[in-house]
């Protein structure tokens, strides 16, 4: 089996855990300490207090044997990563739909901490379109989508982001002032869909929408990116649909219907 280097910041403990995780897993779900020490290639008295500490956390719990099973923090953590490739099976459709509406770049994106990151996109055959590297990554608080993802957490969690990253400007448009990024949050919050005004590029504007799962949690955003003199403010109602059929597709039933 061919076994990766590890990257130069890897953390040995986190590395030991996760070779404990794998042994398990590779087990069929349930293994003795003994099995687990010899497969992960750790000494068992390091295995157990390490397994000790998964079990603490709900990664790992002792079977009715007394040996070593995975647990069920390990099942709601999948259930996340799910909706993340269920959202990127069932978007592309609807995305095809939305940029042949209305002939401009649309783009799926998912939330990876303080950044948003670009992970699927649907492009125009027009020369002059507006491209987003699938894998681009973007600051919240520059992206129509970031808004919104910044009003889930509310008021709060709009002033910790502005705190742990201090609001960098992009362009003479972006909101590096909190006052100005909080109200903006709140007033797209409540209308449901939200503006870049040349925020993170001159000469770039987009509307974006949240897409929730059937749980109602926000999963992902929708939006189009295009050029800003051709912006039209008639597509809102277009994103909107779009992120609605999307996550409808993913189950989720609004209040109301």
């Amino acid at each position: 089996m061919v076994k990766f280097m590890k990257p130069a910041s890897s953390i040995q403990v986190i590395d030991r855990a996760a070779s404990l995780l794998d042994a398990i897993a590779r087990a069929g779900g349930e293994a003795s300490l003994k099995v687990l020490a010899a497969d992960s290639g750790l000494h068992p008295s390091t295995a157990f207090r390490i397994l000790g500490s998964l079990i603490a956390n709900s990664y790992v719990e002792r079977s009715p044997t007394g040996n070593y099973r995975l647990g069920i923090r390990l099942l709601q953590l999948a259930a996340k990563v799910g909706t993340h490739l269920d959202v990127r099976r069932e978007a592309p459709p609807i995305m095809e739909w939305l940029r042949n509406e209305i002939g401009e770049t649309v783009n799926l994106t998912l939330r990876d901490r303080d950044e948003v990151v670009y992970v699927e996109r649907f492009t125009p055959s027009r020369m002059m379109r507006v491209e987003q590297v699938v894998g681009s990554r973007a600051p919240l608080h520059v992206t129509a989508v970031g808004k919104l993802l910044l009003g889930v957490e509310g008021e709060a969690g709009v002033r910790a982001y502005a705190e742990r990253t201090r609001l960098p400007s992009y362009t003479r448009n972006t909101l590096a002032e909190v006052e100005s990024l909080v109200r903006e949050v709140r007033e797209a919050t409540a209308r449901g869909w939200a503006l870049d005004d040349e925020e993170a590029e001159m000469g770039v504007g987009c509307i974006g929408v949240l897409i929730r799962d059937n749980n109602g949690h926000a999963v992902a955003g929708l939006s189009i990116s295009a050029p800003i003199d051709r912006r039209r403010e008639e597509w809102i109602p277009l994103v909107v649909e779009a992120g609605r059929r999307i996550s409808a597709r993913l189950g989720h039933a609004p209040e109301g219907g």
